[in-house]
């Protein structure tokens, strides 16, 4: 029992003694030194140019003066409030540590380090920061993003003045604009787009966005009016509308601006190609990107080229207009040709019997199929009646009777037509000239003046002259 209580006594000699030694030697902590507050360490020296934390567990600044800083920046990359607390997950709206003549913003994260260098999503919202720390606006990474004045990177559609060191597009054919802005487009990434950032290589890129489909240029402008997709189009050389697209311009009605246009619309043509169309509004037909429908040549048309719209055919032309009038067309790739005509006013392919003037100015009776390959030019006999490519076959009135042979089966079927183009059958008639034609009961010239008429090519069809549209 002796023995307990001695060590019970020991252990409280120690005590006493290391409470002695503290006593006697400065407290460490915080104190009020003035107005201001100070840190001491256990010498009775002030802690200067570092972090303490307070009672609360927070930490807090010493300058170079041993004072605890307030509504500052700290050790460079920090920031105190003006409890001296250390700024963390806040934005500071204050001068660079480096120096300059106005206020920034600035964000310190959760350590209470200031972002710097780079992009840094706060609250769901981008937000890009310099070498310093200052929070960026405006245009910026090589011109592909922009900043609101708040900071944050904008996505979508942005009615904006183009940056300070862009250059102008030479090539743009939509107007231009009134005050001074123009309409970009930010991908929910933020890049803007423009041909840089398509797959598309040159001046424009065409892009899909909500269905519609629109037209950016190299620095992302959206484009309105007639584009034309090689570059320049003062150096194209020919006079074609295929590398051409339309975006609709403002007084477009019922379509959004910038957006392509599918259907048809009726337009002036790009200015460059005003001289080379009949009227200066044209019909056109565009896809749904903004393409127009665009043929052949003219003499090279073939069925193959026909467009089908709303159940109707049509042939358009190099300048992408519908086509008017007479025209000679190959059936597919056969090498066999026939005659169409497409109405002065619907442009589409007409059907039956019509009388038509031809490019000379002549008027002729023409007959197009009604039933099977509707519009086609009939050739052969009808009603009695004799047509090559549509056209009805008629003698002149100087030699009452003409023949005219017409291919079948790779030889030739010679009938005999009068002035009003009707053909004879099982009969012998004669010409102007004395000779006797023969025909059987299906109208076939069998002898001439007397001698077996063959199946030779006796006599030259006439052909339609044919409306060119170039």
């Amino acid at each position: 029992m002796k023995t307990k209580g001695l060590k019970v006594l020991t252990a409280a000699a120690v005590l006493s003694l290391g409470l002695m030694t503290m006593e006697a030697l400065a407290a460490e902590g915080w104190a009020m030194s003035g107005n201001t507050w100070v840190y001491m360490d256990q010498y009775g020296n002030r802690v200067t140019n570092e972090w303490r934390k307070g009672a609360d567990n927070l930490w807090r600044y010493l300058n170079g003066n041993g004072e605890m800083a307030v509504s500052c920046w700290a050790d460079e990359d920090y920031f105190v409030d003006s409890n001296g607390i250390m700024v963390a997950n806040k934005w500071v709206k204050t001068r660079s540590y480096y120096g300059g003549d106005e206020d920034v913003w600035f964000y310190f994260g959760n350590s209470g380090k200031v972002v710097k260098d780079g992009w840094k999503k706060i609250d769901g919202r981008n937000y890009l920061f310099d070498s310093e720390g200052v929070m960026q606006t405006g245009w910026t990474e090589d011109n592909l993003y922009y900043l609101g004045s708040d900071g944050a990177m904008k996505t979508g559609w942005r009615y904006l003045e183009p940056p300070y060191d862009e250059d102008e597009d030479d090539y743009t054919y939509g107007p231009e604009s009134d005050d001074g802005q123009y309409w970009y487009y930010f991908a929910p990434s933020g890049k803007k787009y423009c041909t840089s950032t398509g797959d598309e290589e040159g001046e424009y890129r065409v892009s899909r966005i909500d269905g519609k489909y629109y037209c950016f240029d190299s620095t992302g402008k959206m484009q309105t009016g007639w584009v034309y997709m090689d570059g320049d189009p003062d150096s194209a050389s020919s006079n074609t509308i295929e590398h051409w697209r339309y975006f609709a311009e403002p007084e477009i009605k019922n379509a959004k601006v910038g957006a392509a246009i599918s259907g048809w619309l009726s337009l002036e043509p790009p200015e460059r190609l005003l001289d080379n169309v009949d009227e200066s509004v044209e019909w056109y037909y565009f896809n749904k990107d903004g393409e127009p429908k665009t043929g052949p040549e003219f003499g090279e048309a073939s069925t193959d080229d026909f467009v089908r719209i709303d159940g109707k055919n049509y042939l358009f032309d190099k300048r992408g207009n519908p086509v008017k009038g007479l025209h000679k067309v190959e059936i597919g790739d056969t090498g066999e040709y026939t005659s169409y005509y497409f109405d002065e006013d619907s442009r589409t392919v007409v059907k039956g019997k019509r009388t038509i003037e031809e490019g000379d100015g002549t008027r002729s009776t023409f007959y197009f199929n009604e039933g099977s390959y509707a519009g086609r030019g009939f050739t052969g006999v009808r009603s009695n009646y004799l047509y090559y490519m549509g056209k009805l076959q008629k003698a002149d009135s100087d030699s009452r009777y003409m023949l005219v042979s017409l291919p079948s089966g790779g030889q030739y079927k010679t009938y005999v037509v009068n002035t009003s183009g009707r053909i004879s059958k099982n009969t012998t008639v004669k010409d102007r000239d004395g000779n006797r034609y023969k025909v059987n009961s299906s109208g076939i010239l069998t002898e001439i003046n007397g001698e077996a008429a063959g199946n030779g090519l006796l006599g030259d069809p006439i052909e339609p002259v044919y409306e060119e549209f170039d």
